[in-house]
């Protein structure tokens, strides 16, 4: 009704708020003019905005720069700027600071607003330490860039699309008076491919601020690292000092929304610059999502135009990148980085590889259309980003470098999806107990049973990496090695040293170092260790009785170390030291180098 009498007004020439139609307002409700000296409230009025008797000693009007600082106090779901001006604040700013003298006498603090979300058309409707106060006050808020950046996408789509068209015109294989139509055709998929770009995003700053706590120290080195080798200026960008983060350290907080959509940003245009100064863009493995970006109109009569397209550097550069970010994390190429000492185009050729070898993507939209609650979404998310984690650094540590991502592709994509059924019939015991809880829970809550399931053997499935490596260097076959591995798996308890592994602190670069090479080394021992028993196994025997033989051969060596393993359990010590020596302890079991080299 409201849309309906806007739209008359936008169509009425030389019309303003004085010709909106005031039998369609609720009752109590009406137009004004700021103009006016004062505005009657209504009861109904009072009891939207939550102003109670004690305003203006319970007056019946207010003068009209109250009344709108009333109404963005209001304790409402949501406010939305969709003007000019800015109208919040934070209270260590004066309105000087601000600029917008204009609205002055009707600003108010972000931590007086008693909206639950404020959500932004305009630009510039709330100052960026207001963004911040208002997070940290409790609210949800976005930048106003984030909230706009659809406009944005579109506008590149649309210059984008013509482009294409008017090259296609000026080749004569598009006639002239046919580009109106087309481009008229494909305004709602346009519309839904923008839509999608930007659900992406908003799911990335769902599950950014879901372990933005525990993620606060790599933020607090990322953020260091953009200040001092790409300029990055904290105090114009509005993103915390190192005397704010370590405040926040001590209460257990993280980087708000307006400072994570910041730092996206920033990880975004950064990794675009170093991906367009290589040849990645031209490789047929990152470039052949090019024809996603455009309406299936252009795709089914024009895929080779678009693949010659003037701005086809970018636009695969941009669609790689939004895809890598907005899937891996914000963290994840500075992460890989920083762990393995490679540079982050690395980073971004590994993640490639993992999502086509893991179906990432596809388990991605599984998630999404199954439309569960944010929490549950959340923690699929974060599940599923682990292994891309994994699987990324072993990429990085085991294979040839640089990647050549097809190749790796080649090597295990099909192998991963044609053992991944059968990962209920190699799990045991400990493993196979968590993996079937975990599932339950899962689904228990909504998810359908094979996405549970495949979440749930998430990190059990990044294992096949190893064992595809195994069964290709002894020349075995793949579901033998599997059953041995996780056979191993289960006699050495080592997930449970992974789980404790994955708990400990990583309060800095060092701590988070020393977390990853323990890690390394139980699965490095493990990989060692499936070499040494498949080598004393004979044909026919169960994994179990291989196991059994080669406990036997290294009996003095497997003593020592299930000594050490057992009085640490017994201690129920997991720190950075036990889980040290434990690593250790499983390593001295093995007799090969972990490439089934003996060594």
């Amino acid at each position: 009704m409201s849309w309906a009498e806007r739209r008359r007004m936008f169509e009425l020439p030389r019309s303003s708020w004085g010709d909106y139609d005031r039998s369609l307002i609720s009752e109590g409700g009406g137009v004004y003019s700021r103009e006016q000296k004062a505005i009657p409230l209504s009861a109904q009025v009072r009891a939207v905005l939550g102003i109670d008797g004690s305003v203006d000693g319970g007056a019946a009007e207010m003068a009209p720069p109250n009344l709108i600082r009333a109404i963005l106090r209001a304790p409402v779901d949501l406010l939305f700027n969709g003007g000019i001006g800015t109208y919040i604040k934070a209270e260590s700013e004066s309105d000087a600071d601000v600029g917008d003298r204009a609205n002055d006498p009707v600003r108010v603090n972000a931590n007086q607003v008693r909206a639950k979300v404020i959500g932004e058309g305009g630009n510039l409707g709330v100052t960026a330490l207001g963004r911040v106060e208002f997070d940290l006050s409790g609210g949800r808020i976005n930048t106003d860039a984030l909230d706009n950046s659809a406009g944005v996408d579109c506008s590149d789509h649309e210059v984008n699309i013509k482009i294409l068209i008017d090259s296609l015109v000026s080749a004569g294989t598009v006639k002239a008076d046919e580009r109106t139509q087309l481009l008229e055709s494909m305004t709602d998929e346009v519309a839904q491919l923008v839509l999608a770009d930007n659900e992406d995003q908003n799911d990335l700053m769902g599950t950014s601020r879901a372990n933005a706590a525990s993620l606060l120290p790599v933020h607090a080195m990322q953020i260091k690292y953009l200040v001092a080798e790409r300029g990055v200026n904290r105090e114009l960008e509005a993103l915390p000092s190192e005397k704010e983060i370590a405040r926040r350290s001590e209460a257990g907080i993280g980087l708000t929304s307006p400072e994570l959509a910041t730092l996206m940003a920033h990880v975004k245009l950064g990794l675009k610059e170093e991906v367009l100064a290589t040849e990645l863009p031209d490789q047929d493995v990152f470039a052949s999502r090019l024809p996603r970006y455009f309406p299936t109109a252009l795709r089914e009569r024009f895929t080779p135009e678009i693949r010659s397209h003037q701005l086809r550097r970018e636009i695969v550069t941009t669609m790689l990148i939004n895809d890598l970010v907005d899937t891996a994390g914000i963290t994840y190429a500075f992460r890989i980085a920083e762990d393995v000492g490679v540079t982050p185009i690395d980073a971004v050729r590994t993640y490639v590889a993992t999502d086509a070898i893991f179906g990432v993507g596809h388990i991605w939209r599984r998630i999404r259309a199954a439309n569960l609650p944010i929490a549950l979404s959340d923690r699929l998310t974060l599940d599923t980003r682990r292994l891309i984690d994994r699987a990324g650094r072993w990429l990085l540590n085991y294979r040839p470098q640089p990647l050549a991502v097809g190749a790796e592709i080649n090597r295990f994509a099909a192998m991963v999806k044609a053992l991944t059924p059968r990962m209920s019939e190699w799990l045991r015991g400990d493993d196979k107990a968590i993996v079937e809880k975990t599932a339950a829970e899962f689904a228990s809550q909504g998810v359908p049973e094979d996405l549970a399931y495949r979440v749930s053997t998430g990190l059990y499935r990044y294992s096949l990496l190893d064992i595809i490596d195994i069964a290709d260097i002894a020349d075995i076959d793949a579901a033998e090695v599997a059953d041995t591995y996780f056979a191993l798996m289960d006699r050495l308890g080592t997930d449970g040293l992974l789980t404790a592994v994955s708990q400990l602190p990583r309060h800095d670069r060092w701590h988070s170092l020393a977390r990853l090479a323990i890690r390394d080394d139980i699965y490095g021992a493990l990989r060692s260790l499936c070499f040494d028993v498949l080598a004393v196994g004979e044909p026919g025997e169960s994994s179990e009785q291989k196991i059994a033989e080669w406990e036997h051969l290294s009996a003095s060596r497997v003593a020592r170390a299930r000594r050490t393993l057992d009085d640490i359990r017994a201690s129920g010590q997991k720190d950075l030291a036990t889980l040290s020596v434990a690593a250790r302890q499983i390593r001295r079991m093995t007799r090969t180098s972990g490439r089934g080299i003996s060594g």
